[in-house]
């Protein structure tokens, strides 16, 4: 699993690196989000967080918003910038896992999603 999500990385020619790019898909798939539900989704340290949206902000991939009725919190939403940047790694993982799924013979397709139910249960996740 590991080698495969690093081989999916890999396809990301953003140039934003794991940190930043793992935080613009939570931002995109859950925001808009604190910097500490960032960083909790993250499971990172707010300093850490802090860092990866200013670079992201620095970009033009997210914005930071004031939240209402409280002066010293905000919270990061995704730019246009964000969500095509988003799909344009979504869109090169995809054609790459698609060629990559495209060798495989029935049988190795047959057996890989049946462990997709056993994955996401370790995972708490649902198809």
């Amino acid at each position: 699993m590991t080698r495969l999500a690093r081989l999916l990385r890999q396809q990301d020619s953003s140039g934003l690196g794991p940190t930043l790019t793992s935080a613009l898909a939570v931002i995109g798939r859950e925001g808009p989000l604190t910097l500490g539900e960032l960083a909790a989704a993250e499971r990172v340290a707010p300093a850490t967080i802090s860092r990866a949206v200013a670079k992201l902000e620095q970009r033009g991939l997210v914005l930071r918003r004031g939240v209402a009725g409280d002066g010293r919190s905000f919270s990061v939403e995704l730019t246009a910038a964000g969500r095509d940047q988003l799909a344009a790694n979504r869109s090169r993982r995809h054609a790459w896992l698609s060629r990559q799924l495209g060798e495989l013979s029935p049988a190795e397709l047959h057996r890989l999603d049946a462990a997709v139910d056993v994955l996401e249960r370790l995972t708490g996740t649902a198809r």
